[in-house]
């Protein structure tokens, strides 16, 4: 999905020629056909002639894709269409996609435009898990949760410590003493809310504790949170006051995020070459080596780059059970069409050769899902992502268990 989100947002139209269109699985077929046949009719008053065909004949190939469904399927449906240049102007291709989104969209949308808008399909795929937020300092206290963009403030509290100059009659000694006690019961308070609110969060990710002062380092290095939650402390960050400082740590999240998955991909990588290097027998790596080993069910995990941007094509005949299988560059596909499309079947010299092609990405995905193993799409921006994808071809894996006659 991400790939071809990717892919739709690099398209750009000649003018304001490509139709977004965005139907929640509660809306009605009908409905939304209404709405393409009004806008149908207010393309017409388009002045430029090409603009306005091309407005009208998207709007009308759209409208044939919504008759082949009753109702919208249940997370609903996403349409992208328009006239796409190839090669320069004059050369505009009809483009039509259709996509069913992983969970269900909420927003109904139609928009003509000169690029497809994947805003809402692109924040479904945005992080799913947990965050924890904890903000304090000496007076205020706040938890929150972070999923996807959506922050929940779970608690508040007050310290109730009096400020730091003591009443008259209290030696200095005393009322410091006094102060440390509710300072440190206070901290016990916060981390005792804490310690029941997240404890139940059964995809909390990472803990973010922030602050204004040094409270929230006196916070972290005491024993308030429990130890779970300490270890999953992933950052902690100045803020300028502790409820509105929420507001801040949004503006540093994706960063903060970026790097938790940045380490998380490096262990995976790491933990991968070590396999290698000591020769476990644990490490498998190439696409025939993996492939075996999944239809084996050795795999444990499954390591494919993200950057991995090749096409499986296997090559039919209609008339014989002549096939070949190729690895090959997008870029080489379309001349082996165009080979296929006038070549002789080296078995039985019939010209009835086929073309079968698929994402080698998309590919391992789906096997890997098959068996039940843990699949880690890695990043091509680190370094241990670059080492996945050029020094083993962007496809590993980390097995179950030694294979017979390998490792030590």
């Amino acid at each position: 999905m991400k790939r071809t989100l990717d892919l739709l947002a690099s398209k750009e139209g000649r003018g304001t020629e490509l139709i977004t269109l965005y139907v929640p699985p509660d809306r009605q077929i009908h409905e939304v056909m209404g709405q393409l046949r009004e806008e149908g009719g207010t393309a017409t008053n388009i002045k430029s002639r090409t603009t306005r065909k091309n407005v009208l004949d998207a709007i009308e190939k759209t409208m044939q894709r919504l008759r082949l469904f009753k109702r919208p399927p249940p997370n609903g449906l996403a349409i992208f269409c328009g006239a796409i240049p190839q090669n320069g102007p004059g050369t505009e291709r009809m483009e039509t996609y259709v996509l069913e989104p992983p969970e269900p969209i909420r927003v109904y949308l139609y928009r003509c435009d000169n690029r497809f808008h994947m805003e809402p399909l692109l924040e479904i795929l945005q992080e799913k898990n947990t965050f924890a937020i904890v903000l304090i300092d000496g007076n205020d206290a706040v938890i929150a949760t972070l999923k996807g963009r959506r922050v929940t403030i779970v608690k508040k509290m007050t310290s109730g410590i009096p400020g730091k100059h003591r009443a008259g009659g209290q030696s200095a000694r005393r009322f410091e003493r006094l102060r440390e006690a509710e300072v440190n019961q206070y901290y016990k308070r916060v981390g005792g809310h804490a310690n029941n609110i997240l404890g139940h969060v059964s995809d909390l990710k990472g803990v973010i504790v922030g602050g204004p002062g040094p409270s929230k380092y006196d916070f972290e290095d005491g024993e308030y949170l429990n130890y779970e939650l300490k270890k999953k402390i992933v950052a902690t960050i100045d803020v300028s006051y502790v409820e509105e400082g929420i507001d801040e740590v949004m503006e540093k999240t994706p960063e903060i995020l970026r790097g938790v998955r940045y380490l998380e991909e490096k262990k995976l990588v790491q933990r991968f070459l070590y396999e290698v290097g000591h020769d476990t027998g644990i490490a498998a790596y190439g696409e025939t080596e993996v492939r075996r080993a999944l239809d084996s069910g050795l795999v444990n995990t499954l390591l494919l780059s993200e950057r991995l941007n090749i096409t499986h094509v296997t090559v039919k005949c209609k008339v014989c059970d002549f096939n070949e299988d190729q690895l090959l560059p997008p870029h080489e596909v379309a001349k082996l069409e165009t080979d296929v499309a006038s070549a002789q079947c080296r078995k039985c010299n019939n010209l009835a050769l086929m073309i079968e092609k698929k994402d080698l990405l998309d590919e391992f995905v789906e096997i890997g899902e098959e068996k039940g193993v843990d699949i880690e799409v890695i990043s091509g921006e680190t370094a241990e992502g670059q080492q996945l994808l050029k020094g083993f071809g962007g496809i590993a894996a980390i097995l179950r268990y030694a294979r017979t006659g390998s490792g030590k």
